[in-house]
């Protein structure tokens, strides 16, 4: 079974290629895929708990991001440096199961995953 890495740089709802993301991962998981997902740039936006989608007309991606472990996602990463940039901590996150990674780890990621998607 080959790996697959989801690498997810989109914010939540400027477009719709952090939902895409998402439901190619879901999918994977459907079909017992080994799929993870890394979230970096502006997809760390994902992981941020109390959204308010509703405010902008919306639907909230939390329950997908919820889901992910019922659809055998095991590893969801989040690019450290992306959540410092945007001024985000550990602690601004709904999700608990994350391991947080640098660039060095990102490469090594990619290295270890025999397929890439990227959105």
């Amino acid at each position: 079974m080959s790996r697959i890495l989801c690498i997810s740089r989109h914010s939540p709802y400027q477009t719709s290629s952090a939902c895409d993301a998402l439901d190619a991962v879901l999918a994977a998981g459907a079909f017992d895929q080994e799929v993870s997902l890394l979230l970096m740039n502006e997809g760390v936006w994902q992981a941020l708990k109390n959204q308010q989608a509703s405010l902008l007309g919306r639907t909230g991606i939390g329950k997908k991001m919820a889901a992910l472990p019922l659809f055998g996602v095991k590893q969801v990463y989040i690019h450290t440096p992306s959540l410092t940039q945007r001024g985000l901590t550990r602690d601004s996150l709904h999700l608990d199961a994350v391991q947080l990674v640098t660039n060095n780890e990102v490469r090594t990621l990619i290295q270890q995953h025999d397929q890439l998607l990227s959105f």
